[in-house]
């Protein structure tokens, strides 16, 4: 029977195992998904794969610095309580060490990838579940590259809850590159400059800005002067470089990095979670409903 791709990331998705493994499953087992499953259990690769279904986001950031290269990567676990796991802790910096070797193009990538120890990376982070007992997830990460003359920021908020990697240009100065790196932590720029911003961003936010002048009953003859002061204040909003410095609010960031004869190149911001819908429980409901029955 042939395999579809399709057959191989359905299995993949009900083991967490990786895409070779799950081919090879579904190979000896002429394509009979069970089966399949049953192949990789008895293989020890899929022992994680009853907690698939369960909802990750929880967990940590974390960067690692090595020369001109860094990783910044987010791992997930369902609670904040094993994300202090000592087990926990040690996978995230296992993994950070071989995204930097290794630096593969993508998530999926990186799970077919072989670690230093002989394991893929899934097979590591499904060992690592069946000790710790909750779903993990290798969600993202970023590698970047600096230059001899450039520097990294490295942050981790709150134990790694955030966590922001920044590269400055044409200064070596990491102790600047790390104030930076605070201020984004703190102020969640969505883009390094205005250049970043498309077009359509900003003519959508020109449109609703000139609504609501407009509503506020203005002369549409001083309305177009208003809105352009308020894209203004929009541009400082979400650009790291227009933002107020946290550390000196008589300065504008880039201004603080040009002090430093630097431009900010790089900005990467994972806060741990962001757009992962968390499984709100009502713990007391819960409770009084196990107690009717």
């Amino acid at each position: 029977m042939a395999i579809t791709a399709q057959m191989v990331k359905e299995l993949r998705e009900k083991t967490g195992a990786g895409m070779m493994d799950c081919k090879k499953a579904l190979t000896e087992t002429n394509g009979d998904m069970e089966k399949a499953i049953d192949f990789l259990r008895e293989k020890g690769i899929a022992k994680a794969a009853k907690k698939a279904d369960r909802i990750a986001a929880e967990g940590t950031t974390f960067i690692k610095a090595e020369g001109n290269e860094a990783v910044i990567l987010e791992v997930n676990s369902e609670t904040d309580f094993v994300a202090k796991n000592e087990g926990f802790q040690q996978l995230v910096k296992e993994l950070a060490d071989h995204l930097l070797a290794s630096k593969p193009a993508s998530i999926e990538e990186a799970h077919d990838q072989t670690m230093s120890n002989g394991k893929t990376v899934s097979e590591q982070i499904n060992e690592a579940v069946a000790k710790i007992g909750e779903k993990l997830t290798l969600r993202r990460f970023e590698i970047v590259t600096k230059g001899d003359n450039d520097a990294f920021g490295a942050y981790l908020h709150m134990g790694g809850r955030i966590g922001v990697l920044t590269l400055l240009e044409g200064t070596t100065d990491e102790e600047a590159a790390k104030d930076v790196a605070m201020h984004a932590a703190a102020l969640s720029p969505k883009y390094i400059s205005r250049d970043a911003v498309s077009q359509e961003e900003v003519e959508r936010e020109r449109e609703v800005l000139t609504q609501q002048a407009l509503n506020e009953g203005k002369p549409e003859n001083i309305v177009a002067k208003m809105v352009e002061g308020r894209i203004s204040k929009f541009f400082e909003d979400i650009c790291l470089v227009d933002q107020t410095f946290v550390k000196n609010p008589d300065q504008k960031v880039g201004q603080f990095v040009a002090s430093k004869g630097g431009t900010v190149k790089a900005l990467v911001r994972y806060a741990v979670g962001e757009g992962i819908e968390k499984r709100q429980d009502n713990f007391a409901e819960e409770v009084m409903s196990q107690v009717k029955k």
